[in-house]
């Protein structure tokens, strides 16, 4: 692979991660796993703000990770691609267990500190 398709490739993933940086933006894509939203019914079902939900779609649409599609005054946002939900999942699966292994090394740690 050359250095400069190999350079574009990284650009393109982080750009990807970004995307999935903030907490709110993970949550709406979780929501539009369940099928296209309007931004009200996204803002409505996360409890968001409506200028909130639009700011984070704006990204995710400039990641790539959502598209939007007019139909007549209504914008209806879906996924790109439904392998972000997977890729969502397997990051949750390695959180869950980080979290199992702090678990037992704080139960280890207090197990030699309490007599």
């Amino acid at each position: 692979m050359s250095d400069n398709l190999r350079e574009e490739v990284v650009r393109l993933h982080a750009q990807v991660c970004s995307g999935l940086a903030d907490p709110n933006r993970i949550l709406i894509i979780y929501n539009l796993a369940e099928g296209p939203r309007c931004v009200n019914e996204i803002a409505a079902s996360l409890e968001l703000s409506q200028p909130t939900v639009s700011r984070h779609l704006k990204v995710l649409r400039e990641r790539g990770i959502v598209r939007a599609e007019r139909d007549g005054q209504t914008i209806h946002y879906r996924l790109s691609d439904a392998r972000i939900i997977h890729a969502l999942d397997i990051l949750r699966s390695i959180l869950a267990d980080q979290l199992k292994d702090q678990v037992l090394l704080a139960r280890q740690v207090n197990e030699k500190i309490t007599p």
